[in-house]
């Protein structure tokens, strides 16, 4: 029944509408379509007509799909929105309903539109009416077009379902889901595909029709099949008789079927066959000039559908191929943590994106983890991303910081011959201290598994997507700090993952924390479950992910090296510094030690922002030799030498490099280029081994 609670505010005073007495009397039915809430109000000799229960239907005209072969919902909904757009005020058509026995008969429906003030359309009241009896008392001429019209629009609703087939399973499917046999009279149909001198069956129905040894058949062999294939014409088997004298070695298979006709056509798609498409029929004998000119236009559709579909199936295997050979070829192990990647694409044919994913083992038990996607679904989006790929690997590779790992891939892709812009996160995680540093470049944000399966999300400071930064010169790339403890699980993708058509990012967002966390704890497993949310949404786009845990055993022992910049004027990026250095130092087994050497790179650093112009990198790392050491470097632009001096009167100023002296056991200054470095270094006890 029709929920009258909902969407009352948009319904009619007078809804639904209450028809005369006579239109019950003359078995017709009324409805009441509210264009502005949705609803369609059916009386109940309209649900008669649709041979359906009061409580079988909700209000909303979707319900009626069970009764209405979807063709003919295909064709009905076309002629009602070309009449709602051109100012129409009436429509009328016939269409077919299939009832509870599962037999198809005619309906006819006639709706009036009605329209506010300006124009727009705003309700549909009609009839439905049972249009059986009233086309079987019509004359034989007025049969005969309306057979005629009945045939013309079966070839018209196969077209246009055809029209949406993208591969050759979509076009079998809509021969055999479309009733177009049924309307044919055809009780079963076998289609094979055209290769090299062959004939490949690739559908028969019903399933106890197959007749073995046809699946491959060769075209010069005496089949109907091979017969088309060879002719370029359709035949026509109009009697049993006819079917025993011309294929004596097929007729004995298929006798028992019952078959008294059959048609033959031949696909030809740009004067070349691509297949062959057999109709077989029970209690018909013989075809009228209609029925085979009908039955060729079909197959000519067949062909030009069938065609684009193998187009399709043979550029998105092409595509396919071009786009993982642009992604690594396998992902290096690295110790202290398990690694998961996973690239789905959800398009078809030559659309494939620029999305990818790397890993990139850095000396000191360090790992560089990429996620990006280039603009735009083609070949060319693909070789940008694969040239990124390598260039974002070299820089790396080079031991800059994430920064200016992504600054320069962003000023690469700016110089290079292409429009395209790209969106990237960048992280790089010390294995041996779980500190991540995250750089991103118009990306989404990554998530954060724990170890308990709950899930986060990470708000990661932002810069402006690869090439535009370049393009707009804003190439200082904020860096965010967090700590990966192990057992947890950083999770990087490509925006296909969130994003629906008409949906919220931040709907997208929580429904993937919410598959992860009900995800398994295995890695593969868990990348698996989410690439198959992805397949079974409609119109997803590409999705690269990459998985990343922290593993509590084979943790890396050497102390490895962290590097930072710090922009200048930027409290965010010297408060992320002194995480990173503080983290460090305790994961480095120099707990005792955090304090002062914590305390010595905050005055490095302040001291390098408040007399230098530009920012500064700070590097902190662990020195092999006779005496343990931990190594605090601060590089800034300035090549004038800083001294130590004691404090003003004031005593507020002056005092940064005699504190560092005090607490540090040495420190120095380097002349590095156009820019200098000073350091400092620290006695720490040796770690043991775990």
């Amino acid at each position: 029944m029709v929920d009258r609670t909902a969407g009352t505010s948009s319904l009619p005073d007078d809804w639904p509408a209450h028809p005369d007495l006579s239109l019950a009397l003359n078995r017709m039915g009324s409805f009441d379509w509210d264009l502005d809430s949705g609803l369609m109000h059916l009386d109940q000799s309209a649900l008669d007509v649709f041979d359906l229960y009061a409580d079988e239907y909700d209000g909303h005209p979707e319900t009626l799909g069970r009764r209405v072969p979807s063709d003919e919902g295909t064709r009905l909904d076309a002629m009602v929105s070309q009449a709602l757009k051109n100012g129409a005020t009436t429509y009328g058509a016939y269409f077919r309903v299939r009832g509870r026995d599962g037999f198809l008969r005619w309906v006819h429906t006639q709706g009036f539109i009605r329209r506010n003030a300006e124009g727009r359309p705003h309700r549909i009241i009609g009839i439905v009416r049972d249009a059986a009896q009233e086309l079987a008392e019509s004359a034989a001429r007025h049969e005969l077009d309306t057979e005629r019209r009945r045939r013309t629009s079966l070839v018209e609703g196969t077209t246009a379902a055809l029209a949406h087939a993208r591969t050759v399973r979509d076009v079998i499917d809509v021969l055999k889901d479309s009733q177009g046999l049924e309307h044919l009279g055809a009780t079963s149909l076998v289609m094979g595909l055209h290769e090299a001198g062959r004939i490949h069956l690739v559908a028969e129905g019903p399933e106890n029709s197959f007749v073995p040894g046809t699946r491959y058949t060769r075209v010069d062999e005496p089949y109907p099949m091979s017969e088309v294939i060879r002719t370029l014409a359709p035949r026509f088997i109009e009697s049993p008789e006819d079917f025993a004298t011309s294929y004596p070695g097929l007729w004995p298979h298929i006798s028992g079927l019952g078959i008294t006709a059959a048609a033959y056509l031949p696909l030809i798609a740009q004067a070349r066959p691509i297949g062959a498409l057999g109709l077989l029929y029970r209690d018909k004998t013989g075809f009228t000039s209609d029925e085979r000119n009908l039955l060729v236009a079909l197959g000519s559709s067949i062909a030009q559908s069938l065609q684009r579909a193998m187009l399709y199936e043979q550029e998105h295997d092409l595509a396919q191929g071009l786009q993982q050979a642009m992604l690594p070829r396998r992902i290096p192990e690295v110790a202290g943590a398990e690694i998961a990647v996973r690239y789905r694409s959800a398009r078809l044919g030559r659309d494939i994106g620029g999305d990818w994913y790397d890993v990139i083992p850095l000396p000191g038990g360090r790992v560089g983890a990429v996620i990006g996607d280039v603009q735009g679904h083609d070949t060319h989006a693909a070789a940008v991303m694969g040239q990124l790929r390598i260039v974002l690997r070299a820089y790396a590779a080079e031991g800059h910081t994430p920064a200016t790992v992504v600054a320069r891939a962003s000023v690469f892709l700016h110089e290079l011959d292409t429009d395209r812009f790209a969106t990237c996160t960048y992280a790089e995680v010390d294995l041996s201290t779980g500190v991540i540093q995250v750089v991103r470049a118009g990306h989404v944000d990554p998530l954060m598994r724990h170890a308990d399966g709950s899930c986060r999300r990470l708000p990661v400071e932002g810069g402006l997507p690869l090439g535009l930064s370049a393009e707009f010169r804003q190439l200082e790339y904020p860096v965010t700090t967090v700590e990966l403890d192990p057992g947890h699980a950083l999770l990087l993708y490509t925006d296909g993952l969130v994003e629906q058509p008409g949906a919220d990012l931040d709907d997208g967002m929580q429904a993937l924390s919410m598959a992860v966390e009900s995800g398994p704890r295995d890695l593969q497993l868990l990348a698996d479950r989410l690439c198959e949310v992805v397949d079974d949404r409609s119109g997803a786009d590409d999705v690269a992910l990459l998985l990343l845990r922290r593993t509590v055993g084979d943790l890396p022992q050497s102390g490895g090296r962290l590097r930072q910049h710090v922009a200048a004027a930027d409290p965010e990026a010297l408060s992320s510094a002194r995480h990173m250095i503080r983290a460090a130092v305790r994961a480095w087994g120099a707990r005792e030690r955090s304090d002062e050497i914590e305390l010595a790179a905050d005055e490095l650093i302040t001291n390098a922002l408040m007399h230098t112009d530009g920012g500064a990198i700070v590097t902190i790392r662990v020195l092999a030799g006779p005496e343990r050491r931990m190594r605090v470097e601060v590089e800034d632009r300035s090549s004038a030498l800083p001294r130590r001096r004691e404090a003003g009167e004031s005593g507020v100023s002056g005092r940064g490099l005699m504190l560092v002296d005090r607490l540090a056991e040495v420190w120095g200054v380097e002349s590095r280029g156009s820019g200098k470095c000073v350091w400092c270094e620290f006695i720490v006890p040796r770690r043991e081994a775990m």
